[in-house]
């Protein structure tokens, strides 16, 4: 379909002469005035391509319907050339500063006018169709931008789902309380916000945190793989025992890693550094891999110190709990091994907090 020029001039012979130099190209609509302009205008439906408009009109003059399209944004789709004898700057200047794109001077000169309007409706077209596009992929992209925020909140669910099911699988596994699972975690959300207040440098932020604190679930997971007879053993382990019960690290990390293809990167990797380094300590003393200092994961070492605690102040098959200050004074006097002084640090300022997690955990429980 052709696009169409709407000629504005109250002179008959000039609409009738840039007509003639138009038509092959371009359908042709006239106006007589600004006011009937404004009329044509408000009835198009994206047809015209350019408005060719005079300036000196009776009724409403060019300027009027300058301000018109100005106004209603007209001005930004459909480029308007002037039709004028007019040579003063004063003029010229007023009617671009208003949105006109180009000028054509009375006499008409045929190719010239021919090609100044193809030129200036061409451009207008293309930008049109530009912008479209632009708008198009726009949209397209908060589109997919949303496909992927529904595809993360579903993978974060299927990540918490691994967790939690794994989680359970160890509480049944072991004759420890199930309880011991959430308060790790808890003594993990509280030490991990005190670090990440008192040490910035450790870039905890609240994703990290929270993922850190799900995943303190799976420390033990590889408790699965060990034999009962150790694994539940009322009394104390022998040599032999005890290196074979160590190695629920590493087996842990093997479950791990055969469902590597089912969650999100972030939470495999940090599930993984607390499954293997959580018996790790600052010292190079701990186990499976004798890691030292900052080499521990920082994941694995809040988890460290959360799992250590609850240990201490729990009741198990082969000891009797400690009680809450002699378990908290135990681990700043490493006897539990040696942990981060920044870590320690950020315990001892939090003693108050995992005592009172620690009393409404067992309170729950008991009413449970």
């Amino acid at each position: 379909m052709r696009g169409k020029i709407l000629i504005i001039d109250d002179a008959e012979i000039n609409r009738e002469m840039l007509a003639s130099i138009l038509e092959d190209d371009y359908a042709i609509e006239f106006a007589e005035d600004g006011e009937e302009g404004i009329e044509k205008l408000a009835k198009d439906n994206g047809e015209i391509v350019a408005v060719l408009l005079d300036l000196i009109m009776p009724k409403k003059d060019g300027y009027f319907l300058l301000s018109y399209m100005k106004d209603t944004g007209m001005i930004d789709r459909i480029p308007v050339l002037v039709i004028t004898t007019e040579t003063s700057s004063g003029a010229e200047e007023r009617c671009l500063d208003m949105g006109v794109s180009d000028f054509i001077r009375k006499p008409f000169e045929t190719a010239i006018v021919r090609r100044r309007v193809k030129n200036t409706a061409d451009l207008f077209v293309h930008k049109s169709n530009l912008e479209g596009t632009v708008e198009s992929q726009m949209l397209e992209l908060k589109r997919q931008n949303k496909m992927l925020e529904e595809q993360a909140i579903r993978l974060k669910e299927n990540n918490d789902k691994i967790i939690d099911i794994l989680g359970s699988v160890v509480e049944y596994r072991n004759l420890e309380s199930g309880e011991h699972i959430k308060r790790v975690k808890g003594f993990t959300e509280i030490l991990a916000r005190k670090l990440a207040k008192m040490y910035p440098e450790y870039n905890l932020t609240e994703e990290k945190i929270d993922v850190i604190t799900k995943a303190s679930a799976l420390h033990d997971v590889g408790k699965i793989a060990i034999e009962d007879k150790v694994l539940l053993k009322p009394g104390k382990l022998t040599d032999e025992e005890f290196e074979y019960m160590k190695t629920h690290t590493t087996k842990g990390c093997e479950i791990l890693q055969s469902i590597t293809d089912v969650w999100d990167e972030e939470y495999g990797r940090i599930s993984y550094e607390i499954c293997r380094h959580h018996h790790e300590r600052y010292d190079g003393r701990g186990y499976p891999d004798h890691l030292e200092g900052e080499d521990i994961p920082i994941s694995a070492q809040i988890v460290s110190i959360a799992d250590v605690y609850d240990a201490l102040i729990s009741r198990r098959v082969y000891k009797d709990a400690y009680e809450k200050d002699e378990g908290f004074n135990m681990i700043l006097r490493g006897e539990c091994g040696v942990f981060s002084p920044k870590l320690i640090e950020c315990f001892r300022e939090a003693k108050e907090e995992f005592e009172e997690f620690a009393q409404q955990t067992w309170k729950e429980s008991n009413q449970g």
